[in-house]
């Protein structure tokens, strides 16, 4: 399928049509289409290959993914879940929270479009195999480079060492233990 979308509508909008975006929430000024074409250049600028699907949905879905998945019971607002065995095309999934999204972009007066391409990037990263919880700022660096690249504000990870650790989502390690299908 990617191949015949590829050829009809070039490389970026076919790897944007051939990407599931999910929005169980919807926002003033928020797209399928506008997401995966950002999704799209996000991967690209990280080096990720494959497709991702991104599920926009609820705190409460959070929660329970988080819990699920991580042991802890509360919300956060982004998970990336890198595919279980190998993947082969499939690169992963990315789930936001937009109840979290909306608050951090109030308090750090942007849009929540903006807020939702900042974690869309900080879950494509995760998925790329960084993990600021382990790399010694490496992923801080990068992140930090990447949304001067694509033009959005301040990174998940700067804001979350500005709020002593902790951000709107109450940023902790996004990894799930060994069970099923793990989540960073």
């Amino acid at each position: 399928m990617y191949n015949a979308l590829l050829f009809l509508f070039g490389a970026g909008l076919a790897a944007a049509l051939a990407t599931m975006i999910i929005l169980h929430k919807v926002s003033p000024g928020l797209s399928e289409t506008a997401l995966a074409r950002f999704l799209a250049r996000a991967k690209d600028a990280a080096g990720l290959h494959g497709l991702v699907n991104v599920l926009v949905t609820s705190s409460q879905e959070l929660r329970s993914l988080n819990r699920r998945f991580r042991g802890k019971d509360r919300p956060t607002d982004v998970l990336s879940f890198p595919p279980e065995f190998g993947g082969g095309d499939f690169a992963g999934d990315v789930a936001i929270s937009l109840e979290i999204a909306r608050q951090n972009a109030r308090r750090l007066d942007h849009s929540v479009a903006d807020e939702l391409k900042i974690l869309v990037l900080h879950g494509v990263l995760h998925l790329a195999g960084h993990d600021h919880e382990s790399d010694y700022g490496e992923m801080a660096r990068l992140e930090t480079r990447l949304r001067k690249k694509l033009k959005l504000p301040v990174a998940l990870i700067e804001r979350a060492e500005a709020d002593g650790g902790k951000g709107a989502g109450q940023r902790a390690r996004k990894r799930a233990p060994a069970r099923r299908r793990r989540a960073r």
